[in-house]
């Protein structure tokens, strides 16, 4: 375990970009395959789940189809159109969005005024392992009921659905090695593709039967939940399928801007999405059998082939955007403080934000398999899906009232409605999907808890191991006193020590000192700190101290970075000496030599931390990835020294 601490810096953002007119028409067409690729596929299961959860007690009458078409239409309207694309998306976090980027936001918020934020990086690990179960179902349900298209197309086939659904997901999770670059230029044209098939299909049943447009009105909803509240109540746990994916406008904004997501969103997939649900009921009113695949069932014989082929499509880039954002979210996360360190690879040279982290890429693909073999249906599947969904956006919400009471001075009687028009229909969500838990909802609250878990005990371990370990360094002023005093030998070169801070002084550079008798002519000290930011312009990066003396050759760089960046301790290096902020000037940092601090971690009995835990932290701490590839230190230029450190 490295003593350095690293935060992450994305240049640029959504917050820098002011594109012109096929700038913009661009982003909007990428956002369609980045952003929408969750909830676009969403008509494949979502009104056929309805039908079919519990023993099928919604029925295929007029009531009850226009009744969920209503609940449908209106959760999109309030959670999607109003909540995420009107309101949320205004709370960005310098461009940047996601539940990760709004905990930090509403931390800095609170810090600023004094307040307690260690409850809100709590909440925002919650809303962190909700999106981790949701990763693991997503591309299990989305391939496989895409896949299942072919019962209906070719019933023949029935039997090869699990197997090929298997090979599309295993040559999908294979691929993440090679980068997204290539492929995601087909997304946009891709999903432009798919949202245009779901309009076509949906608006042939709706010229054929223009009177389910009145399911659009909110009386049906109302009357359904009046008539039936029991029947309603179930439904709702399968109506929350329509909205998987919201949170996705949210967190890939810093990709976009919000401009072209909202464009995108009003333009196209919400039309799309409206068309085919609308359809979809239209059938099922008049061939109350369709409810077994109303999505299929829409297109005529010649069509379905295709359409499961354009399914397919549309769901491993469905999968793919969740992939991603489990990537980005765990880089985040470990330069939080909250994951150990990993290995990550740059995919791109292009775009910082294409990255592939082998340790995450492994556990996704075991468990996606493994949860679609268990399963082995999109409609048993379903039955697991909706609770971390749900969770997620009651946090997103919880998140929201807390930034909107500082960052735009809601008043009480602003907030109270947006709890109660929000929160309260979420909460109404969450309950009706917590009816699944028996069903297989607990398999994404298992996830959930296990990554919580493995945060806070990693967060918990670190805070004991610094304090231990800042025991053991001592100060760095007395250090470079001592230096001053006693002198020693000095060799030739720069000797650069990855640490915390500058108040004590590293374990390799006092062993290098006790051991060696040997101090290097320049010995510079990196510490580099996370900011409650996603970006931070290089201008404001860096700042460097001579630790009380010029003349000592000892100095400390402090690397401030957002928690969106790539942590490149050379590259800083190399920053600070081409704008002459290192002594003596043009320092030869690419010829600099690295000493990592870096000592076994034991377990003991001392209080702080369960037993259990404790034995967890040791062996995360076993599993990181190796410092030097973290902080991309040249390997035959870096050296690992230090002493155990007690947990």
């Amino acid at each position: 375990m490295s003593e350095s601490v690293l935060t992450p810096d994305v240049e640029g953002g959504a917050a820098s970009r002011a594109p012109g007119g096929h700038a913009r028409k661009g982003l909007v067409l990428a956002a369609l395959g980045i952003v929408f690729g969750d909830i676009g596929t969403s008509p494949l299961y979502a009104l056929q789940t309805v039908f079919s959860i519990d023993d099928g007690a919604v029925q295929p009458t007029e009531g009850d189809v226009y009744g969920v078409i209503s609940l449908m239409f209106w959760s999109i309207t309030l959670i999607v159109s109003v909540k995420y694309v009107g309101v949320v998306m205004r709370a960005d976090n310098e461009g940047e969005g996601g539940v990760m980027a709004l905990a930090a936001l509403a931390r800095r918020l609170y810090a600023d005024r004094g307040r307690p934020t260690r409850w809100l990086l709590l909440v925002g690990v919650v809303g962190v392992a909700l999106f981790y179960g949701d990763s693991v179902i997503t591309p299990a349900i989305s391939v496989l009921s895409a896949v299942e298209g072919l019962e209906v197309a070719a019933p023949a086939l029935r039997n090869v659905v699990l197997p090929i659904a298997a090979v599309i997901l295993t040559l999908l999770f294979a691929a993440q090695r090679y980068g997204t670059g290539r492929v995601g230029r087909l997304f946009g044209p891709v999903t432009a593709c798919w949202l245009a098939a779901l309009a076509l299909g949906g608006l042939g049943q709706v010229v054929q039967h223009v009177e389910v447009l009145q399911g659009l009105s909110p009386t049906w909803a109302v009357s359904f939940v009046l008539d039936h509240p029991g029947t309603a109540f179930i439904a709702i746990g399968a109506v929350v399928l329509v909205i998987t994916g919201a949170e996705a406008l949210y967190a890939d904004m810093g990709h976009f801007g919000r401009q072209p997501i909202l464009r995108a969103w009003f333009a196209f997939v919400l039309p799309a999405l409206v068309l085919n649900y609308l359809g979809q009921a239209a059938l099922v009113l008049h061939v109350p059998g369709a409810t077994d695949s109303p999505f299929f069932l829409l297109y005529p014989d010649w069509a379905r082939i295709p359409m499961v082929v354009l399914a397919t499509a549309a769901t491993v880039i469905a999968s793919q955007a969740v992939i991603s954002g489990a990537f980005s979210l765990s880089r985040q996360a470990m330069q939080l403080g909250l994951l150990p360190p990993l290995t990550v690879k740059q995919t791109s040279e292009e775009e910082s934000g294409q990255i592939y982290l082998p340790g995450v890429n492994a556990i996704l693909f075991v468990g996606v398999l493994v949860l679609m073999l268990g399963f082995r249906s999109s409609e048993r599947l379903a039955t697991a899906y909706g609770v971390s969904v749900t969770g997620a956006l009651v946090v997103d919400t919880l998140l929201l009232l807390v930034v909107a009471r500082v960052l735009w001075h809601w008043q009480p009687w602003k907030l109270a409605l947006a709890a109660v028009a929000f929160g309260g229909v979420e909460l109404v969500f969450l309950a009706g999907n917590l009816s699944k838990v028996v069903h297989g909802g607990w398999l994404p609250l298992v996830i959930a808890a296990l990554v919580f878990t493995v945060m806070t005990t990693w967060r918990r371990g670190r805070e004991i191991v610094s304090a231990n370990r800042r025991r053991m360094e001592g100060s760095m002023e007395q250090f470079v006193e001592d230096a001053r005093r006693h002198g020693g030998s000095r060799v030739r070169g720069v000797a650069v020590f990855p640490h915390p801070s500058k108040e004590t002084a590293p374990l390799a550079l006092r062993a290098n000192t006790q051991h060696n008798h040997v101090l290097h002519d320049t010995v510079i000290i990196v510490s580099m700190a996370s900011a409650n930011v996603p970006h931070v312009p290089p201008a404001e990066r860096l700042t460097v101290d001579d630790l009380g003396y010029a003349d000592d050759g000892i100095q400390h760089v402090s690397v401030r970075l957002g928690f969106a960046d790539e942590p490149d301790l050379p590259a800083a290096l190399r920053q600070a000496r081409d704008e002459g902020l290192l002594d003596p000037p043009g320092v030869d940092v690419e010829g600099a030599s690295y000493f990592l601090s870096r000592g076994s971690i034991r377990r003991t009995a001392a209080p702080g931390m369960a037993r259990w835990r404790k034995t967890l932290f040791v062996g995360l701490a076993k599993g990181a990835a190796n410092p030097a590839a973290y902080f991309n230190l040249p390997p035959d230029s870096t050296v690992t020294m230090g002493s155990d450190v007690e947990v």
